[in-house]
């Protein structure tokens, strides 16, 4: 009998993520890789009997699990139960005649205390923004809450002002400002419900967020994350917005699933500060939500927003925009320092959205002067950098976890986006190759819900990141200087995204020791056309040795 018989045996084209290392064969045993090499030397882990065989040679490509590195899906799933999805194709009149009227009639229905809705696109309505007063028609005894498709803006009716104190029911202005945020005004000088940046997350503050997102929700939810993440292939992900609801519903939910044995992910929590509030009282509330930590579920992470996003106006950039602005900044520098000082001196790393290359700069100087190098801490989206600022992110172990998907654009907003951006970025997105050139960690995010009609599961994102295209669009190829090679959008899927959740000593490769997560292609998208990379999917998924997802 022999002494080390494996559980499962793998044989076929396997690639480890381990420096883009190709292999025959691996062995699995408890959950464990126990053997990673060839044919010949994985027959001694095998017994007739015990040891179930599958043989994928010429059927695909075995590879890990992939990871996503920033991420909503708690957003994404909710949204519809809680409230309100809104396609990104819808107009502002349809918005008013049809959406509001069944958002307002189902939280009626269900007895909710808040109407909430996501998904609205800027672009579509900025030419006629809907006004408190448009909603109040609809609705005016119960607060309106509809974010856009990114998050960032928000579409409120009167009561939501109202019971946030930003205006008293007679209409006097109570609150002209929101920092890191605007409260636009109408030419009656009272706010017209359209709300940027953190003046809607202090907006939304407001709301009856315990009924909206309760722990029982959370965990109902849960059960749709799962399938949706192992259906495509992913086995880890870092929530952006863990306390979304200003809660600790998530965590609370996260936590009791896992400890049941019903977690077959790895979720990364964060925990977000806002630039309107205290920070030393919130940063004790992102400490105190370590008590939720547990095998599978990662807590230690404290999210900014340090500006907006680049395309709608709120990045935070140089050169300016036209007429002058230069976007949203959400923080000072020496406060970003300060909380990157306090919470890397208590092991939490930080989580930061930037998107413009001054923001970028911002973070870069808070992280080098603030911060520890080896606590890993994370730049979120990066549409733009300064280029002296590579290699100091690189010097200091600044991660990126970059929104690889974004890096394509539709041949119609080809030709606007030069109106829309600072001068010398209208033909300039994500800069993947220059993280890899310039030995910068990058990783890969789907930044769900928000995807702006780009795809969310590794195969769709790789094919982007490779040809700068979308199939599901018209669109030439896009700023083709920083496309990057096949294996290297695998690694920032897999490995990659393990080591900024710091389980590079577990998952995120094929290789001995290590948990075995691992993912059976339909395809192998190594070698097949690059037109074709999106059609792969997952005909399994394992986690810890165990198929979790498949026929």
């Amino acid at each position: 009998m022999k002494n080390n018989v494996a559980d499962l045996v793998v044989c076929g084209k396997i690639f480890t993520s381990e420096d883009n290392q190709i292999v025959e064969a691996f062995a699995v045993k408890d959950g464990k890789f126990i053997y990673v090499g060839d044919k010949k030397g994985v027959e001694a882990f095998i017994e007739d009997g015990k040891t179930e065989v599958i043989d994928y040679s010429g059927k695909g490509l075995v590879m890990p699990t992939c990871g996503n590195g920033h991420a909503h899906y708690s957003i994404g799933h909710g949204i519809p139960k809680v409230g309100t999805a809104i396609n990104r194709e819808i107009t502002p009149e349809k918005f008013l005649s049809e959406i509001v009227p069944a958002a307002v009639k189902k939280a009626k229905d269900n007895g909710a205390t808040a109407i909430f809705g996501f998904g609205w696109q800027v672009l579509l309505f900025e030419k006629n923004m809907p006004t408190r007063q448009d909603l109040d028609k609809i609705c005016s005894d119960i607060p309106m809450y509809f974010a856009d498709e990114e998050g960032h803006k928000a579409l409120v009716n009167t009561l939501c002002l109202v019971n946030a104190g930003i205006m008293s029911k007679d209409g006097t202005v109570l609150k002209r400002e929101v920092r890191g945020g605007e409260i636009v005004f109408g030419d009656d000088g009272t706010p017209t419900g359209f709300l940027k940046e953190q003046a809607g997350t202090y907006t939304r503050s407001f709301l009856d967020n315990d009924n909206l997102f309760s722990v029982d929700f959370a965990k109902k939810i849960l059960i749709d994350i799962e399938q949706h993440l192992l259906s495509e292939g992913y086995t880890m992900y870092l929530d952006g917005w863990g306390n979304y609801f200003f809660n600790e519903s998530y965590f609370k939910a996260a936590q009791q699933k896992d400890k049941a044995g019903d977690l077959h992910f790895v979720l990364g929590l964060s925990y977000e500060l806002e630039s309107w509030m205290d920070i030393d009282k919130n940063l004790e509330k992102a400490l105190d939500v370590q008590k939720y930590s547990s095998e599978h579920v990662k807590t230690n992470w404290v999210k900014l927003f340090m500006d907006g996003t680049v395309e709608t106006g709120t990045g935070f950039v140089e050169p300016l925009y036209s007429g002058g602005k230069q976007g949203i900044a959400n923080w000072e520098e020496d406060e970003v320092t300060y909380i990157t000082r306090k919470s890397n001196e208590k092991g939490l790393s930080m989580h930061i959205h930037t998107m413009g290359n001054k923001a970028v700069n911002r973070a870069v100087n808070a992280y080098i002067n603030g911060g520890k190098d080896e606590l890993r801490n994370t730049l979120v989206h990066v549409h733009q950098v300064f280029p002296t600022d590579y290699k100091r992110m690189a010097d200091h172990n600044i991660y990126v976890t970059e929104g690889m998907l974004w890096h394509h654009v539709e041949d119609e907003v080809q030709k606007v986006l030069p109106d829309m951006v600072p001068e010398g970025m209208g033909d300039k997105s994500y800069p993947m190759k220059s993280f890899f050139d310039n030995g910068v960690q990058v990783t890969s995010h789907s930044d769900f819900p928000a995807l702006s009609g780009s795809p969310d599961d590794p195969f769709g994102i790789i094919e982007i990141a490779v040809t700068g295209q979308c199939f599901m669009e018209k669109g030439k190829p896009w700023w083709t200087e920083e496309l990057i090679t096949r294996e290297q959008a695998i690694t920032a899927l897999t490995i990659n995204v393990a080591k900024q959740m710091f389980l590079e000593n577990e998952r995120g490769s094929i290789s001995n020791g290590k948990y075995a997560d691992f993912l059976l292609v339909t395809k192998d998208v190594l070698t097949c056309p690059v037109t074709e990379i999106h059609t792969a999917k997952p005909a399994a998924t394992y986690f810890e040795g165990k198929k979790v997802y498949g026929a």
